[in-house]
């Protein structure tokens, strides 16, 4: 028996491009002799198709993509991810399925059971979770069909759930695992996928066939990973990350596991590179190609640049230098220094002249009050109008430049450097900003290919938003190592104030840091959308209530 795993890049409703790239699949399967090849959880429509679920012509365009998928199963076997329609009045209208296909006939349907309600996940919101449980007979073999969540109840051991879905398969005797999956990426998760998996193959002894997706899905980025692992617990082969693959293996073989092949799992670069596929897909998905940034000498925006030549190429990116009345003379060679390292083209386009325009215009009203955040705030708002001026014009997209450390405490203008169509770092703090840039400046990046791209004075000066006179980061907030530390507990760890105080941070930090937090709820609420590569980013894995209270 020869199983292949088709880790497919997927874009939500375009049912033509995904049946194509399946189609494609299989006949390449089938020229490696493949009898069974697997695709991923609602591969067809791709993942998550949201409220497009709720539209009856998406539904049936999903039933004719598996149609077209049936006729083509005539000498191969085809598992593949589709909603499928609940025939009962009770109940949600849909269910989230894996088709077994082969001869030209549908031979297996099995249905999710486990939907995950929790951080970006709201299946329950669309789907009926299955109840009957039973493996497809192929070729003398028993497939226990599963899908995602489904295994990540082991023996009943997560407390989301009251069915383990393999148990209820045990009876039957199934020979092998196939486990269809969309499973975004963060950090840390390829790690819990394979000790999630390893639980799996431990306990019922059989090998499984985990296949993922592979692509970013606006917020979400799917970094595929698929795994092959045999009874004994072995990595028999993990797929490459962030790349669209397909891999054919011998199930004995794969029995008899004596072969063992994992990817490197290395965080910064696990970030880069889903980064990186992050802002391509953003781009090509939509229909676009060229990205324009402010490049104000800082890291934040070089680190930006520098991964979005590395995603569309120098042709594609475009930089805006903007030096207002209180920008430092080294900033704007910083920034002219970066542009050029990477072969990109860039304008300078001053705004003092337009500031004091500002400031005339505002005086009848402002008198002599005197100078404060609103006047940081208009500079940073001119800028946003600029940076906004030239997408509308030209087609670009704007891409925000924000980390999530400035995100987190609101240390960001609304309509002014939180514009943009996409967050590049809004989920990366600013310690790991730092840490992206080390690891750029040793990669060939650029038109030229050079190494060291982002100049040395970008990294090393304190960090300003240089918005009034001698302005540094830490004037209004805690050095940022400090700040990451309490921010991760807080965010990612869901650590509470009292808590946070327990586990050694000062008292006076914590109330500081979290009452930033919640009263900037609302600029979060309007931030373009955030790639996502933590275990808990802002967007829909983090929906706060703006107006709560939440200190002591």
């Amino acid at each position: 028996m020869k199983i292949a795993l088709a880790q497919l890049n997927y874009h939500i409703g375009n049912f033509e491009c995904n049946l194509h790239k399946m189609l494609r699949a299989v006949e390449e399967a089938q020229n490696r002799s493949a009898d069974l090849i697997c695709f991923g959880e609602l591969a067809v429509c791709g993942y998550p198709p949201r409220d497009f679920l709720e539209f009856d012509d998406f539904i049936r365009r999903c039933q004719e993509s598996i149609h077209a998928l049936c006729q083509a199963s005539q000498r191969i076997g085809i598992i593949v991810g589709a909603p499928t329609r609940n025939p009962v009045i009770e109940g949600k209208d849909l269910y989230n399925s894996a088709y077994f296909l082969y001869g030209g006939k549908i031979i297996g349907v099995q249905h999710k059971a486990l939907l995950p309600t929790y951080d970006i996940f709201d299946e329950y919101r669309y789907f009926e979770p299955a109840r009957e449980f039973r493996p497809v007979e192929f070729k003398g073999y028993k497939v226990a069909l599963t899908i995602c969540e489904d295994i990540w109840n082991v023996g009943n051991d997560n407390p989301l759930y009251t069915v383990c879905p393999l148990d209820e398969m045990t009876p039957y005797r199934p020979d092998f695992i196939v486990n269809l999956s969309a499973s975004p990426f963060h950090a840390e998760h390829a790690q819990e996928r394979l000790r999630v998996i390893r639980a799996n193959v431990e306990r019922y002894g059989i090998p499984m066939f985990y296949v993922n997706h592979v692509g970013a899905q606006t917020d979400l980025i799917f970094d595929g990973g698929s795994v092959v692992m045999s009874p004994n617990g072995r990595v028999f082969e993990e797929m490459p990350y962030f790349k669209e693959c397909l891999r054919v293996y011998e199930l004995e073989e794969v029995l008899r596991g004596e072969r063992q092949n994992e990817q490197p799992k290395e965080k910064i670069v696990l970030i880069h590179d889903a980064l990186i596929l992050g802002i391509r897909d953003y781009f090509r998905k939509l229909g676009f190609q060229k990205a324009i940034l402010g490049l104000s000498g800082g890291i934040d925006s070089a680190v930006t640049c520098t991964l979005a030549v590395e995603a569309l190429g120098a042709d594609n990116v475009h930089g805006l230098l903007m030096p207002g009345p209180f920008s430092s003379d080294h900033s704007l060679r910083d920034a002219r220094q970066l542009a050029e390292n990477l072969g990109i083209t860039y304008h300078i386009m001053p705004i003092s002249k337009i500031y004091d325009a500002f400031l005339e215009t505002l005086h009848p009203l402002f008198c002599n009050l005197p100078f404060d955040i609103t006047e940081e705030n208009i500079q940073a708002r001119i800028r946003g109008t600029l940076l906004m001026a030239v997408s509308n014009k030209l087609g670009y997209i704007l891409l925000n430049t924000s980390n999530k450390s400035e995100m987190a405490v609101g240390y960001g203008t609304l309509y002014g450097d939180m514009c943009g169509g996409l967050s590049v770092l809004g989920d990366v703090y600013k310690t790991q900003v730092y840490a992206l840039a080390h690891y750029l400046n040793t990669q060939p990046i650029g038109r030229y290919n050079r190494y060291g791209v982002i100049p040395e004075n970008t990294i090393q000066k304190p960090p300003s938003a240089e918005l009034r006179p001698d302005q540094k980061d830490t004037d209004s907030l805690p050095e940022y190592e400090e700040l990451d530390r309490v921010l991760f507990h807080y965010i990612e760890g869901r650590k509470g104030p009292r808590e946070l105080v327990q586990m050694g941070f000062d008292e006076a930090l914590v109330a500081r840091v979290l009452r930033l937090i919640n009263v900037n709820e609302f600029k979060r609420e309007q931030a373009p959308p955030v790639l996502r590569v933590s275990a808990k980013s802002f967007g829909l894995g983090r929906r706060m209530p703006i107006v709560g209270k939440y200190l002591s």
